[in-house]
């Protein structure tokens, strides 16, 4: 089956710059690892540029749209990782481990190549959603059934570190949880085609226009206009570090 990337993925680069705040959070918890392995890499979003980073991607789309000077990817998925045992000294994935056909050995496979650490970031479905999900409650039942729970991370890794990981209200990476602080920005059909979310979702026209009347009346700020003044918030994104050294 063709990745989901390569159908969605067009101007991915463009509108998923990386958040350097989100970025030094997953640098710091790299640690000392001097060769890190990116599994599900996309386009080199928060790979570190002062270690050696080899990457890994499913998607041709979004392999063609690494910048030249990032390190050359390999074509693969994390349940089947071509490098041996040991070969880096950390494995690190970002937002993508509910794209994996196996959470278990896609994790087993990261710690098998890494020799001190793992990290990841992910989703806590178990987290409150923000206000999209009261135009869109479709997003939480999608969500449910792929975006692992915290414990399972524990149970397939042993013992873990989780660190909330706040979204700036400018977050210049543009995931599902990057615009809580500009609504309009899910009225563009460009920064929604960058969202995996979005592909998967049928018939969002009707609560997007709602969306959409409700910031032109007032609506929706009268709702959440407290957010407003808030510089991050808390909208579930987690950072996942399993030690192996230990």
């Amino acid at each position: 089956m063709k990745p989901l990337y390569d159908k969605i993925g067009v101007d991915y680069a463009k509108l998923r710059q990386p958040d350097l705040r989100i970025a030094a959070m997953i640098h710091r918890a790299l640690g000392k690892a001097q060769s890190v392995l990116n599994v599900g890499a996309g386009t080199g979003s928060y790979e570190p540029t002062d270690r050696a980073v080899t990457a890994l991607e499913p998607s041709a789309e979004m392999i063609g749209q690494r910048p030249p000077e990032f390190a050359k990817a390999h074509q693969g998925v994390a349940e089947n990782l071509p490098f041996a045992d040991d070969a880096f000294d950390a494995a690190m994935a970002v937002l993508t481990v509910h794209h994996w056909s196996s959470l278990k050995t896609g994790l087993l496979e990261m710690c098998r190549v890494a020799k001190r650490r793992v990290v990841i970031l992910t989703f806590d479905p178990a987290s409150p959603y923000f206000w999209l999900a009261d135009y869109i409650p479709e997003i939480i039942t999608l969500d449910q059934p792929i975006m692992p729970k915290l414990d399972i991370f524990a149970e397939i890794l042993g013992e873990i570190t989780v660190e909330f990981v706040p979204v700036p209200h400018d977050c210049t990476d543009g995931f599902l949880g990057a615009y809580w602080r500009r609504p309009h920005a899910y009225l563009d059909p460009d920064v929604r085609s960058a969202i995996s979310t979005f592909a998967k979702l049928d018939g969002v026209s009707g609560p997007l226009q709602r969306l959409e009347d409700d910031l032109a009346s007032g609506v929706w700020e009268q709702r959440y206009g407290n957010i407003m003044e808030a510089e991050s918030l808390d909208v579930g994104y987690r950072l996942v570090v399993a030690d192996l050294s230990t």
